[in-house]
């Protein structure tokens, strides 16, 4: 099992270093509390936005060429990602060239120049991406969720944000969210891999000296209600219907979440869980089928996501909700419960193998927890787990009054699926 060590600067920055001796790569990933649900309407977007402008050049390295060869010249695996609350920024190199792939990404992270011409450039990029989950409709379809259970609040709003606050957002919002956000105390800096500890400790510490040791902003806390189901249906002439169908649950703080993960992953897990098995195997009706949570810090879902003959939209979804219904009444057998756990921690053990997922582990856990399990640790909750806590689980959420069904196909009324959306 892997160990870890954590650190905390005087300024408030975190450090969690994750050996792994034996890795050929080694990855680093910067992360900050800092995602869409920080934002307000006139900014939506921004977080993304500025992630993406941060690879357009540095006072070093002052084109994003120069940052695309430099880490390219190296071999290295670099991106980044937005979420609700984080954003991250990571490379994957072999380990001799840390040192350097350390200051590349410090650099990106602490001094994006944003040049207004780069700005206005990348707005198109943004607006093609955007374009581009609008045609992606297993992507799509995810965001209407959203949209659909929380409204018109932060949770609700699309990451990418809309085109017109796109086009509209000028450089001195992008300076200012950064400078609200983007401070020591809510950044973490995650190694993982082949590395000497002492060594690049004290190199983090150089490289991250000048980082903003100012107070972070808070965001605005998620208001989480519902007395009846909901429906939203997107028209598009496709050849499939891709649904979201799922309930309010609890945030990641919650002690059920390990019950929750076995929950879904009994359900739609894998290939022998129970929708996959209904949905595919027995009705033949869809490709993909799955379900699982996504917990926040003050909200949670649990959702289940198909793809499906249109033509049998209908009797698909009332198979998935016998599914629900079923978990939710009767207590799983020992036998179903022991594969779901075992399926979780060897899907688990056998990512934790690469550095980057290393990094994201711990990293994650670091930036909203503060406190890190060690996969061991996190086996042992999974292994706990009862049946009979299952079905308790099961029974706090899936509940007709907390049911929401986001769908897109060839459909324009709602109303056919609100008839058919009960327990």
């Amino acid at each position: 099992m892997h160990s870890f060590k954590k650190y905390i600067f005087t300024n408030g920055l975190r450090v969690v270093l994750v050996p792994q001796p034996e890795s050929l790569a080694t990855t680093v990933l910067v992360l900050v509390e800092a995602g869409s649900k920080y934002e307000k309407k006139e900014i939506n977007g921004i977080s993304h936005f500025l992630e993406h402008l941060c690879f357009k050049g540095t006072k070093k390295r002052p084109t994003a060429l120069a940052i695309s060869s430099e880490m390219e010249s190296m071999g290295a695996v670099s991106n980044a990602f937005t979420g609700h609350e984080a954003t991250g920024y990571y490379s994957k190199v072999r380990s001799e060239n840390l040192d350097t792939i350390l200051d590349i990404i410090s650099d990106i992270y602490l001094n994006p120049v944003f040049n207004a011409e780069e700005i206005e450039k990348e707005k198109g990029v943004i607006i093609e991406e955007l374009n581009m989950y609008e045609d992606t409709p297993t992507r799509k379809v995810s965001d209407l969720f959203m949209e659909l259970v929380y409204g018109d609040q932060p949770a609700g709003w699309d990451i990418g944000g809309t085109k017109e606050v796109i086009r509209s957002l000028r450089r001195e919002d992008i300076v200012k969210y950064r400078s609200q956000h983007y401070v020591a105390k809510a950044t973490t800096v995650v190694v993982a891999g082949a590395f000497d500890d002492k060594k690049t400790l004290l190199k983090i510490k150089e490289l991250f000296k000048g980082i903003q040791a100012d107070k972070k902003f808070s965001k605005l806390k998620t208001v989480d209600s519902q007395n009846k189901p909901a429906v939203l249906v997107h028209h598009k002439a496709s050849d499939q219907t891709h649904i979201v169908l799922g309930f309010r649950a609890f945030s990641m703080y919650d002690k059920r979440r390990f019950v929750l993960e076995v929950l879904g992953d009994i359900l739609g897990g894998g290939m022998s869980s129970r929708l996959f098995q209904r949905v595919r195997e027995q009705l033949g009706a869809a490709y993909y089928v799955r379900a699982g949570s996504d917990l926040l810090t003050d909200h949670g879902l649990f959702a289940v996501s198909a793809g499906l003959d249109n033509r049998r939209a209908d009797a698909v979804i009332k198979a998935i909700l016998e599914e629900l219904k079923k978990i939710s009444t009767y207590k799983v057998s020992e036998t179903e419960l022991q594969k779901a756990k075992n399926h979780l921690s060897g899907t688990m053990m056998i990512g934790l193998e690469t550095s980057d997922e290393l990094a994201s582990f711990y990293g994650q856990q670091e930036l909203f927890h503060k406190d890190i399990l060690s996969p061991k640790d996190v086996l042992k909750k999974i292994e706990s787990v009862s049946a009979k806590e299952v079905l308790k689980v099961a029974q706090d959420i899936i509940k007709n009054e907390h049911l929401n069904l986001a769908l897109i196909g060839p459909f324009k009324d709602k109303k056919p699926f609100e008839k058919i959306l009960r327990l």
